[in-house]
């Protein structure tokens, strides 16, 4: 078989090759990345401003702007309506969760659901014991919080407690369900696929 390549077939080359250059991919920089670079750090100065290494709630931080921006462009985007509002939705709801780890709100939704935890004013009494004083003068008096909660006070409080770790855990796991999304093995062959989509996939998250 003789294979022939026309002159387009040559003139994409040259202009391939043009696309290549090192001075065109060095305007492409100034003018596209570089610009996309203060953009992205203009979005992200709060996040990158507070951001620190040694706690998991920053990577969370950045993720939620992220999706942030993610959510606001998908309503413009080119997926058909039926798909992308579910997308949207589910984002939406992933923000949400990831607005609770960041505020650590849990205790004021258990507080929502069982009432407020119970406060006293602390106190402060003198023990039996004491210590060195690192000054090497005397010793120091020992004091200890005095315990005011009634009975039904602590059990309340330890109640509220529970319930807050409750609905931590169980967002958590939320969270990553939409992230990780369905298996489409297990759609049924004989339903329409937008009928049994759900909107969660994070790989799915994309215009």
């Amino acid at each position: 078989m003789k294979v022939g390549f026309g002159d387009t077939f040559f003139k994409s080359l040259e202009r391939l090759h043009r696309y290549e250059a090192w001075h065109n991919r060095m305007w492409r920089a100034i003018t596209g990345d570089l610009w996309q670079f203060f953009k992205n750090i203009w979005r992200f100065r709060k996040e990158l401003w507070d951001h620190r290494w040694w706690d998991y709630s920053y990577t969370v931080n950045m993720l939620r702007r992220s999706l942030i921006i993610m959510e606001e462009g998908m309503h413009e985007g080119m997926e058909i309506r039926e798909t992308r509002s579910k997308k949207i939705e589910k984002m939406q709801r992933a923000i949400e969760l990831l607005s609770h780890v960041r505020t650590d709100s849990f205790i004021e939704m258990a507080e929502a659901e069982l009432g407020e935890i119970v406060h006293h004013e602390w106190e402060w009494e003198e023990t039996e014991e004491t210590t060195d004083n690192p000054l090497g003068e005397k010793k120091e008096k020992l004091y200890r919080l005095i315990d005011k909660d009634t009975p039904e006070e602590a059990e309340h409080n330890r109640k509220v407690f529970a319930r807050a770790r409750e609905i931590e855990e169980a967002e958590w796991k939320e969270l990553w369900i939409i992230f990780q999304g369905q298996d489409y093995d297990k759609f049924n062959k004989d339903q329409e696929w937008n009928d049994q989509f759900d909107g969660t996939g994070l790989r799915g998250w994309w215009d």
